[in-house]
C-alpha cells in the first residue's frame, strides 16, 4: 500500500507511545513497512537524481560507487566487497576521544578488554605465537583490518603482528583518529608492512595535526586515506581546509553513510531518518552530502578516489561475505541494530512539510484507526 504521509504520521505517533514490550498486530506491521517503503522510495529518488548529476560516476561491479582513478580504489574495500570480506583483528579497547557518531558512544569506559598479550581474530582469542598456526591451517584471507578502538593507544604492540601477516602476503589496513600518531610510529608501521592506513578525520574536526600526520603517513605507507562517517560537520570542516588536505597526496576518501544504534541515536534526536531495507537507520543527510561531495571531487578532478560507502555498499558487503563463507543463497547478517524499532525516530521526517512521498493512496479497508483487529 502507498500510505499517505498524514496517515503514516498518525500511526507512528501511536506506535511511539506503545510500551516497549507490546508487539504490533500483523496489519500494524504492514503499516510500518509501508511507511518505511514510502520514506525509502523518496530518499532513493533524491539520491538517484544526485547520482545522475555526477558525470564520471563509476561502480565496482555494481557493488558500490566512486569517482576517481580506479588504481587508487582502496584494496581493503576490494577485499571487503570482492574478496573474503573484512577480517577484523581486535586488540585495543580504549580510545582517547569520544565522537558523537561513534557506535560505542557513552560506553567507551566499559569496553571489554581482549586480554593481556592476546588478539581477537574471527571471534577467537590468539596469542601472537598462535598466528603462524592459524595461517598454516585456515585459508589465507584477502585482507585484514585493525579495528577496536584506537590502535595508537598502544601501537608498539602491533608491529610484530603486522609483520607476520605481511610475510604471509595478507593485505592489511588500520583505522585511527590520527591524533596520537607520530612520524616515528607511522614509519614503524610502514616498515612492519602495513599496506593501508585510514584516518577518521571527523574525529578531530579536521585538525591541522591530523592533516599533517596524513602527509607524513604517505612517506612510509603505500595507501593512505580518510574514512569518516559523512556528517554536516565533516562536510563543512573539510572544505575549510580542502587544499591542505589534498596537498597531503592521500589516495582515497571513504565517505561512510552514518548509521545509528542505541548508543549514538540520541545524539541525532530531531533529525530526519530513514531505514534501509529494514536494516540500518541513518540520517537522510548523510548520503546526500556524500553524493554532493563526490560531484565536487569529480568536477574539480581531485587526484584521488572518493568512495560512496553507503548502506547499499554495506548490504552488498554482507552478501559477499556470506557467499564466500558458503552460506545458503541469500544469507546475510545485514539487519537492524535495534532490538525494538525506535518509531519516535521517524516522527521528524513525517512531520517535515518539505519532505514529500512520491505518491499516496487512501488506506485500504481494515487498516484505518478503529478498524484493526489482527
Amino acid at each position: 500500500m502507498k500510505i499517505s504521509k498524514k496517515d503514516a504520521l498518525a500511526w507512528f505517533e501511536f506506535f511511539a507511545m506503545l510500551p516497549e514490550e507490546e508487539e504490533l498486530m500483523t496489519r500494524q506491521q504492514e503499516i510500518v513497512y509501508a511507511t518505511f517503503a514510502q520514506i525509502e522510495a523518496a530518499i532513493d529518488y533524491r539520491n538517484d537524481t544526485l547520482m545522475s548529476e555526477i558525470k564520471n560516476l563509476k561502480t565496482l561491479k555494481d557493488r558500490t560507487f566512486y569517482v576517481g582513478s580506479e588504481d587508487k580504489f582502496p584494496k581493503g574495500c576490494i577485499s571487503c566487497l570482492m574478496g573474503t570480506g573484512l577480517s577484523a583483528i581486535r586488540k585495543t579497547n580504549k580510545c582517547n576521544v569520544e565522537c558523537k557518531f561513534c557506535y560505542n558512544y557513552g560506553e567507551l569506559d566499559n569496553i571489554p578488554p581482549i586480554g593481556e598479550g592476546m588478539w581477537q581474530i574471527g571471534e577467537t582469542k590468539f596469542y601472537e605465537k598462535d598466528i603462524d598456526l592459524l595461517l598454516s591451517i585456515h585459508k589465507k584471507p584477502t585482507g585484514v583490518a585493525y579495528v577496536y578502538l584506537e590502535p595508537f593507544m598502544e601501537i608498539e604492540k602491533y608491529y610484530s603482528v603486522i609483520k607476520k601477516f605481511s610475510t604471509a602476503g595478507v593485505h592489511q589496513h588500520l583505522y585511527t583518529n590520527g591524533t596520537l600518531a607520530t612520524e616515528e610510529t607511522l614509519k614503524a608501521l610502514g616498515e612492519a608492512g602495513l599496506n593501508e592506513i585510514r584516518f577518521n578525520l571527523g574525529a578531530s574536526n579536521c585538525s591541522d595535526k591530523v592533516i599533517e600526520n596524513i602527509k607524513i603517513a604517505k612517506k612510509y605507507i603505500k595507501n593512505v586515506g580518510i574514512e569518516t562517517p559523512m556528517t554536516p560537520e565533516l562536510f563543512e570542516g573539510f572544505f575549510k581546509k580542502k587544499q591542505a588536505i589534498l596537498d597531503t597526496k592521500l589516495d582515497f576518501i571513504n565517505c561512510a553513510e552514518l548509521h545509528l544504534n542505541e548508543n549514538n541515536i540520541g545524539n541525532y534526536d530531531g533529525e530526519n531518518m530513514y531505514i534501509s531495507r529494514h536494516g540500518y537507520i541513518s540520517p537522510t543527510w548523510s548520503r546526500e552530502l556524500t553524493l554532493k561531495f563526490m560531484k565536487i571531487a569529480d568536477e574539480e578532478n581531485w587526484n584521488l578516489v572518493v568512495h560512496d560507502c553507503s548502506n547499499y555498499t554495506k548490504f552488498t558487503r554482507d552478501l559477499n561475505l556470506s557467499s564466500k563463507e558458503g552460506k545458503w543463497f541469500g544469507a546475510s547478517e545485514y539487519g537492524c541494530e535495534f532490538s525494538r524499532i525506535p518509531y519516535e525516530a521517524f516522527l521528524p521526517i513525517l512531520r517535515d512539510d518539505n519532505f514529500k512521498f512520491l505518491s499516496e493512496e487512501e488506506l485500504p479497508e481494515g487498516y484505518k484507526p478503529g478498524e484493526l483487529f489482527f
